[in-house]
């Protein structure tokens, strides 16, 4: 059992260029957005677990554990905002929905013995909580719960989103979104 922080990331509407580019470009873009990411996530001393289709998830262990991946949230967003709409015939531009929790996990191996494959992840309500919390995520927004609030409220500049019932959780939970 380890306390750490996660973060989903999602790459918002990139279904939208799946239908309309090739696949060349939907890989080519695909991958400059997450190189993008994990820069700075690795920056600001997270590591990446894995590859979600276009989403990411992000692990953050240590000291200022939630701090730094807040950090690492809004440079994150800051940065793929900033990169260039995609083409003048189609014009999407990048953004993210990020959704980020912190607590207690378990952190091993999973996977399959009788492949021989297992990878390196944590797993648990925290982590669960985190990608839900993604998912609630409008473009550019980044979420916590409250008690990630609590933590960073004197660091961080939050505004109160309101009770939210996340997806496969049995009572609403107070949402706030992180501004700066």
């Amino acid at each position: 059992m380890i306390t750490a922080s996660v973060l989903f990331v999602d790459i918002c509407s990139f279904t939208t260029i799946s239908e309309n580019e090739s696949p060349e470009m939907v890989v080519k873009l695909l991958n400059n957005y997450f190189d993008t990411m994990v820069k700075v996530i690795i920056a600001h001393g997270g590591y990446v677990d894995k590859f979600i289709g276009d989403a990411v998830m992000a692990v953050f262990r240590g000291d200022y554990h939630l701090d730094r991946a807040l950090d690492a949230s809004l440079e994150l967003r800051s940065k793929i905002e900033q990169l260039p709409a995609l083409s003048e015939q189609f014009s999407f531009k990048p953004n993210v929905s990020i959704g980020i929790n912190c607590g207690e996990m378990i952190s091993g191996n999973i996977g399959s013995v009788s492949l021989k494959r297992l990878d390196y992840t944590v797993i648990g309500d925290t982590v669960n909580t985190a990608q839900r919390l993604q998912s609630a995520a409008k473009p550019g927004q980044i979420l916590i719960n409250e008690a990630s609030y609590t933590q960073i409220k004197e660091n961080f500049i939050c505004n109160k989103v309101g009770e939210t019932q996340l997806k496969n959780k049995q009572e609403p939970m107070l949402l706030y979104e992180v501004v700066s």
